[in-house]
């Protein structure tokens, strides 16, 4: 997650591997809306590197080092927090985690 402001208002990107795809939500009080996504083969059992770059209201995500999703939303144009998320269907392990300013 990235630009958190509280629990119900945040950006979100979700690698599914059940579904083979990559997806970009923003929630906003509490409901989520997607904005942007890709499909391709998103495996299981195996670490992965998954990047963020926020520059203003232009949004890009990276996958294992590949530019997957660009975007371009300004409902959240403050900096925020930064958070981990996962959903009750998925076992997930986090390592790594770093957040840089530029």
């Amino acid at each position: 997650m990235s630009r958190l402001k509280d629990t119900n208002n945040y950006y979100i990107v979700r690698a599914n591997a059940l579904e083979d795809n990559y997806r970009r939500y923003c929630v906003i009080a509490g409901n989520r809306r997607q904005f942007a996504g890709a499909n391709f083969k998103v495996t299981s059992n195996e670490w992965r590197a998954l990047r963020a770059e926020i520059v203003g209201k232009k949004i890009i995500f990276y996958y294992n080092g590949a530019k997957k999703l660009e975007a371009t939303d300004d409902t959240f144009k403050d900096a925020g927090k930064v958070g981990l998320w996962t959903k009750a269907d998925s076992v997930s392990h986090f390592d790594d985690l770093r957040e840089t300013a530029k």
